[in-house]
Protein backbone atom coordinates (compact mmCIF):
# COMPACT_ATOMS: atom_id res chain seq x y z
CA UNK A 1 0.00 0.00 0.00
CA UNK A 2 0.96 3.54 -0.48
CA UNK A 3 1.71 5.64 2.15
CA UNK A 4 -1.29 6.73 4.72
CA UNK A 5 -1.02 9.32 6.80
CA UNK A 6 -2.89 12.59 7.68
CA UNK A 7 -1.40 15.74 7.02
CA UNK A 8 -1.85 18.29 6.08
CA UNK A 9 -5.17 17.45 5.53
CA UNK A 10 -7.14 16.86 5.36
CA UNK A 11 -4.51 17.89 4.18
CA UNK A 12 -2.68 19.09 -0.54
CA UNK A 13 -0.52 24.84 -4.67
CA UNK A 14 2.61 29.10 -7.33
CA UNK A 15 4.40 32.80 -9.52
CA UNK A 16 8.34 32.60 -9.61
CA UNK A 17 9.94 33.06 -6.29
CA UNK A 18 11.43 36.52 -7.83
CA UNK A 19 8.35 38.19 -8.91
CA UNK A 20 5.63 36.39 -7.04
CA UNK A 21 2.32 37.74 -5.87
CA UNK A 22 2.06 35.78 -2.69
CA UNK A 23 5.63 34.77 -1.66
CA UNK A 24 6.14 37.78 0.20
CA UNK A 25 2.76 37.56 2.57
CA UNK A 26 3.83 34.58 3.02
CA UNK A 27 7.77 33.46 3.99
CA UNK A 28 9.16 35.96 6.93
CA UNK A 29 11.23 38.32 6.52
CA UNK A 30 14.69 36.57 7.49
CA UNK A 31 14.48 35.09 4.01
CA UNK A 32 13.06 37.56 2.18
CA UNK A 33 13.66 40.55 4.67
CA UNK A 34 10.48 42.10 3.59
CA UNK A 35 7.37 40.05 5.76
CA UNK A 36 3.84 41.67 5.64
CA UNK A 37 2.00 41.49 8.85
CA UNK A 38 -0.99 38.46 8.47
CA UNK A 39 -3.55 41.12 8.57
CA UNK A 40 -1.88 42.71 5.39
CA UNK A 41 -1.49 38.98 3.84
CA UNK A 42 -4.88 38.09 4.18
CA UNK A 43 -5.54 41.22 2.30
CA UNK A 44 -2.77 40.46 -0.34
CA UNK A 45 -4.45 36.94 -1.07
CA UNK A 46 -8.03 37.40 -1.62
CA UNK A 47 -8.49 35.55 -4.71
CA UNK A 48 -9.07 37.75 -7.81
CA UNK A 49 -9.54 36.59 -11.38
CA UNK A 50 -7.23 34.45 -11.10
CA UNK A 51 -9.56 31.98 -9.56
CA UNK A 52 -10.74 31.67 -13.16
CA UNK A 53 -7.83 30.41 -14.48
CA UNK A 54 -6.79 26.74 -15.01
CA UNK A 55 -2.85 25.90 -14.75
CA UNK A 56 -1.00 23.27 -15.92
CA UNK A 57 0.95 20.93 -13.46
CA UNK A 58 4.58 22.03 -14.38
CA UNK A 59 6.38 22.43 -11.27
CA UNK A 60 10.21 22.81 -11.34
CA UNK A 61 12.15 20.43 -10.98
CA UNK A 62 14.19 19.89 -7.14
CA UNK A 63 17.27 18.58 -8.60
CA UNK A 64 17.43 22.16 -11.09
CA UNK A 65 16.90 24.70 -8.55
CA UNK A 66 18.93 28.09 -8.98
CA UNK A 67 21.90 29.20 -7.28
CA UNK A 68 21.06 31.85 -5.17
CA UNK A 69 20.11 32.75 -1.27
CA UNK A 70 17.10 31.12 -1.20
CA UNK A 71 18.37 27.80 -2.76
CA UNK A 72 19.97 26.53 0.30
CA UNK A 73 16.34 26.96 2.27
CA UNK A 74 14.43 25.08 -0.62
CA UNK A 75 16.31 22.23 -0.35
CA UNK A 76 16.67 21.92 3.58
CA UNK A 77 12.53 22.45 2.92
CA UNK A 78 12.52 19.89 0.77
CA UNK A 79 14.28 17.31 3.06
CA UNK A 80 12.50 18.32 5.91
CA UNK A 81 9.25 17.50 4.16
CA UNK A 82 10.40 14.19 2.67
CA UNK A 83 11.64 12.78 5.96
CA UNK A 84 10.07 15.02 8.57
CA UNK A 85 10.54 12.33 11.17
CA UNK A 86 14.63 12.62 10.86
CA UNK A 87 14.99 15.79 9.36
CA UNK A 88 12.62 17.65 12.17
CA UNK A 89 13.36 14.71 14.82
CA UNK A 90 12.68 17.24 17.71
CA UNK A 91 9.26 18.24 16.98
CA UNK A 92 7.96 14.81 15.74
CA UNK A 93 6.00 13.10 18.15
CA UNK A 94 5.94 9.97 15.59
CA UNK A 95 7.57 8.24 12.69
CA UNK A 96 5.96 9.88 10.18
CA UNK A 97 6.87 12.34 7.18
CA UNK A 98 4.67 14.63 5.17
CA UNK A 99 5.42 12.39 2.17
CA UNK A 100 3.50 9.99 4.06
CA UNK A 101 0.38 11.34 3.06
CA UNK A 102 1.97 13.77 0.44
CA UNK A 103 3.56 11.39 -1.62
CA UNK A 104 6.80 12.76 -3.54
CA UNK A 105 7.50 15.22 -1.02
CA UNK A 106 4.48 17.19 -2.55
CA UNK A 107 5.48 16.40 -6.11
CA UNK A 108 3.18 13.26 -6.74
CA UNK A 109 0.42 14.90 -9.40
CA UNK A 110 -1.75 11.93 -8.17
CA UNK A 111 -1.72 11.38 -4.25
CA UNK A 112 -2.21 14.53 -2.65
CA UNK A 113 -0.44 17.26 -4.48
CA UNK A 114 1.15 20.08 -2.47
CA UNK A 115 1.74 21.86 -5.97
CA UNK A 116 0.68 24.94 -5.77
CA UNK A 117 -0.54 24.99 -2.25
CA UNK A 118 0.93 28.25 -1.58
CA UNK A 119 -2.00 29.73 -3.97
CA UNK A 120 -4.52 28.71 -0.93
CA UNK A 121 -2.96 30.88 2.02
CA UNK A 122 -4.16 32.72 3.77
CA UNK A 123 -7.31 30.47 4.29
CA UNK A 124 -10.48 30.40 6.28
CA UNK A 125 -10.32 27.11 7.99
CA UNK A 126 -13.62 25.88 10.21
CA UNK A 127 -11.87 23.31 12.65
CA UNK A 128 -9.84 26.48 14.18
CA UNK A 129 -12.96 28.66 12.97
CA UNK A 130 -10.18 31.03 12.07
CA UNK A 131 -7.76 32.27 8.89
CA UNK A 132 -4.83 30.67 9.10
CA UNK A 133 -1.58 31.14 7.09
CA UNK A 134 0.59 28.69 5.51
CA UNK A 135 3.00 28.84 8.59
CA UNK A 136 -0.18 28.07 11.19
CA UNK A 137 -1.20 24.94 8.60
CA UNK A 138 2.01 23.35 8.73
CA UNK A 139 2.48 23.83 12.74
CA UNK A 140 -1.35 22.28 12.38
CA UNK A 141 0.12 19.33 11.07
CA UNK A 142 2.90 19.09 13.25
CA UNK A 143 0.88 19.09 16.57
CA UNK A 144 -1.94 16.48 15.01
CA UNK A 145 -0.77 14.55 11.78
CA UNK A 146 3.07 14.10 13.49
CA UNK A 147 1.63 14.16 16.77
CA UNK A 148 4.56 16.42 17.89
CA UNK A 149 5.16 20.38 18.57
CA UNK A 150 4.76 23.28 16.34
CA UNK A 151 8.15 25.68 14.74
CA UNK A 152 8.55 28.63 16.49
CA UNK A 153 7.08 31.11 13.96
CA UNK A 154 10.69 32.70 13.26
CA UNK A 155 12.55 29.00 12.55
CA UNK A 156 14.63 28.24 9.86
CA UNK A 157 12.64 24.89 9.78
CA UNK A 158 9.25 26.48 9.13
CA UNK A 159 11.17 29.35 6.83
CA UNK A 160 12.76 26.46 4.72
CA UNK A 161 9.21 24.25 4.23
CA UNK A 162 7.35 27.55 3.36
CA UNK A 163 10.45 27.91 0.78
CA UNK A 164 10.20 24.55 -0.51
CA UNK A 165 6.49 25.07 -0.79
CA UNK A 166 6.67 28.30 -2.75
CA UNK A 167 9.37 26.91 -5.35
CA UNK A 168 7.08 23.85 -6.34
CA UNK A 169 4.03 26.73 -6.46
CA UNK A 170 5.98 28.50 -9.18
CA UNK A 171 3.49 29.31 -11.71
CA UNK A 172 0.25 28.65 -10.02
CA UNK A 173 -1.48 32.53 -9.02
CA UNK A 174 -3.33 33.14 -5.86
CA UNK A 175 -6.79 31.37 -6.62
CA UNK A 176 -6.09 29.73 -9.32
CA UNK A 177 -8.09 26.23 -10.42
CA UNK A 178 -6.00 23.72 -10.04
CA UNK A 179 -7.00 20.18 -11.84
CA UNK A 180 -4.78 18.27 -10.37
CA UNK A 181 -5.58 18.98 -6.86
CA UNK A 182 -8.95 16.35 -6.26
CA UNK A 183 -10.75 15.89 -3.02
CA UNK A 184 -9.65 12.54 -1.28
CA UNK A 185 -12.84 13.05 1.30
CA UNK A 186 -15.80 10.26 0.28
CA UNK A 187 -19.14 11.97 0.61
CA UNK A 188 -21.70 9.17 0.67
CA UNK A 189 -19.98 6.22 3.09
CA UNK A 190 -21.15 2.68 2.89
CA UNK A 191 -21.95 1.50 6.56
CA UNK A 192 -18.76 0.00 7.66
CA UNK A 193 -17.84 -3.83 8.29
CA UNK A 194 -14.77 -4.05 10.75
CA UNK A 195 -14.73 -7.72 10.02
CA UNK A 196 -14.35 -7.34 6.86
CA UNK A 197 -12.05 -4.58 7.27
CA UNK A 198 -9.51 -6.33 8.73
CA UNK A 199 -9.78 -9.23 6.48
CA UNK A 200 -8.96 -7.31 3.28
CA UNK A 201 -6.01 -5.47 5.60
CA UNK A 202 -4.62 -9.36 6.45
CA UNK A 203 -4.82 -9.69 2.21
CA UNK A 204 -3.64 -6.37 1.11
CA UNK A 205 -2.04 -3.75 3.75
CA UNK A 206 0.10 -5.99 5.83
CA UNK A 207 3.08 -6.12 3.52
CA UNK A 208 3.95 -2.12 3.98
CA UNK A 209 2.15 -1.46 7.35
CA UNK A 210 2.58 -4.09 8.81
CA UNK A 211 0.42 -6.59 11.06
CA UNK A 212 0.08 -4.54 13.86
CA UNK A 213 0.00 -1.01 12.21
CA UNK A 214 3.23 -0.02 12.77
CA UNK A 215 4.61 0.04 9.23
CA UNK A 216 8.04 -0.24 7.86
CA UNK A 217 8.85 3.31 6.93
CA UNK A 218 7.44 6.22 6.81
CA UNK A 219 7.77 6.76 3.25
CA UNK A 220 7.09 3.06 2.44
CA UNK A 221 4.72 1.95 4.35
CA UNK A 222 3.61 4.55 7.58
CA UNK A 223 2.17 3.37 10.60
CA UNK A 224 -1.44 3.16 10.27
CA UNK A 225 -1.91 3.41 14.42
CA UNK A 226 -0.48 2.62 17.73
CA UNK A 227 2.35 5.58 18.95
CA UNK A 228 4.28 5.75 15.47
CA UNK A 229 1.33 7.52 13.65
CA UNK A 230 -0.89 10.42 13.60
CA UNK A 231 -3.12 11.17 16.71
CA UNK A 232 -7.23 11.61 16.38
CA UNK A 233 -7.11 14.94 15.82
CA UNK A 234 -5.65 14.82 12.67
CA UNK A 235 -8.00 15.32 9.21
CA UNK A 236 -7.00 11.40 8.91
CA UNK A 237 -8.88 10.29 12.29
CA UNK A 238 -11.97 11.14 10.28
CA UNK A 239 -13.96 8.27 8.36
CA UNK A 240 -14.32 10.57 5.32
CA UNK A 241 -10.83 11.14 5.26
CA UNK A 242 -9.63 8.24 5.65
CA UNK A 243 -11.69 5.91 3.50
CA UNK A 244 -11.71 8.45 0.42
CA UNK A 245 -8.10 8.30 0.85
CA UNK A 246 -7.72 4.88 0.55
CA UNK A 247 -10.39 4.42 -2.04
CA UNK A 248 -8.31 7.06 -4.34
CA UNK A 249 -4.78 6.11 -3.54
CA UNK A 250 -4.82 1.89 -2.29
CA UNK A 251 -3.54 -0.17 -2.88
CA UNK A 252 0.03 0.71 -4.77
CA UNK A 253 -0.21 0.20 -8.13
CA UNK A 254 -4.14 -0.90 -8.15
CA UNK A 255 -5.62 2.73 -7.35
CA UNK A 256 -9.14 3.06 -7.28
CA UNK A 257 -9.87 -0.64 -7.55
CA UNK A 258 -11.17 -1.24 -3.86
CA UNK A 259 -15.45 -0.73 -3.98
CA UNK A 260 -16.03 2.13 -1.52
CA UNK A 261 -17.46 -0.71 0.56
CA UNK A 262 -14.13 -1.85 1.20
CA UNK A 263 -12.32 1.40 1.77
CA UNK A 264 -14.88 2.21 4.43
CA UNK A 265 -14.59 -1.14 5.70
CA UNK A 266 -10.52 -0.76 5.75
CA UNK A 267 -11.35 2.75 6.95
CA UNK A 268 -13.47 1.68 9.64
CA UNK A 269 -10.50 -0.92 10.98
CA UNK A 270 -8.03 1.41 10.94
CA UNK A 271 -9.72 4.03 12.78
CA UNK A 272 -10.58 1.60 15.89
CA UNK A 273 -7.37 0.61 16.44
CA UNK A 274 -5.63 2.85 19.61
CA UNK A 275 -3.68 5.71 18.11
CA UNK A 276 -2.51 8.95 20.17
CA UNK A 277 -5.14 11.18 21.83
CA UNK A 278 -5.64 15.03 20.89
CA UNK A 279 -5.82 16.99 24.04
CA UNK A 280 -7.99 19.87 22.33
CA UNK A 281 -11.10 18.01 20.82
CA UNK A 282 -13.32 20.71 22.73
CA UNK A 283 -11.34 23.68 21.49
CA UNK A 284 -11.91 22.64 17.65
CA UNK A 285 -14.32 23.75 15.73
CA UNK A 286 -15.18 26.52 17.94
CA UNK A 287 -18.06 28.33 15.72
CA UNK A 288 -19.94 24.93 15.21
CA UNK A 289 -19.91 22.33 12.43
CA UNK A 290 -18.23 19.51 14.33
CA UNK A 291 -18.52 16.76 11.91
CA UNK A 292 -19.76 13.78 13.40
CA UNK A 293 -17.24 11.34 11.51
CA UNK A 294 -14.09 11.82 14.04
CA UNK A 295 -12.87 8.26 15.26
CA UNK A 296 -11.71 9.51 19.03
CA UNK A 297 -11.36 6.96 21.95
CA UNK A 298 -14.60 7.28 22.64
CA UNK A 299 -15.93 6.10 19.13
CA UNK A 300 -13.25 3.75 19.40
CA UNK A 301 -14.04 2.01 22.42
CA UNK A 302 -17.79 2.10 21.09
CA UNK A 303 -16.44 -0.29 17.93
CA UNK A 304 -14.86 -2.70 20.34
CA UNK A 305 -17.93 -2.84 22.55
CA UNK A 306 -19.89 -3.18 19.19
CA UNK A 307 -21.89 -0.02 20.33
CA UNK A 308 -20.87 2.17 17.91
CA UNK A 309 -24.19 3.82 15.84
CA UNK A 310 -22.39 3.90 12.47
CA UNK A 311 -25.25 6.11 10.77
CA UNK A 312 -24.81 8.65 13.06
CA UNK A 313 -21.29 8.57 12.76
CA UNK A 314 -21.60 9.22 8.62
CA UNK A 315 -24.52 11.49 9.50
CA UNK A 316 -22.55 15.22 8.60
CA UNK A 317 -19.43 14.36 6.96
Amino acid sequence: MKPIVAGVAGVAGTVLLAGTLFVGAAISDKILGDAESKEAAEQTKIPTTAAAQSVVYAPPSIEEVPDGPMKEAILYGYELVNNTHVAAEEYVGNQLSCTSCHAGAGYDEQVSSLVGVMADYPQYIARSGDIVTIEERINGCMVRSMNGKKFDMNSKELEAMVSYFAYISEGVPIGAEREWVGTSTMKDIPIPDVKNGEEVYAQSCIACHAADGSGNGANTGPALWGEKSFNDGAGMARMSKMAGYIKHNMPVGAAGTLTDQDAADLAAFILSQDRPEWANHNKDWPKGGRPNDIMNKEKREQVKNNTIDWEKVLSTN
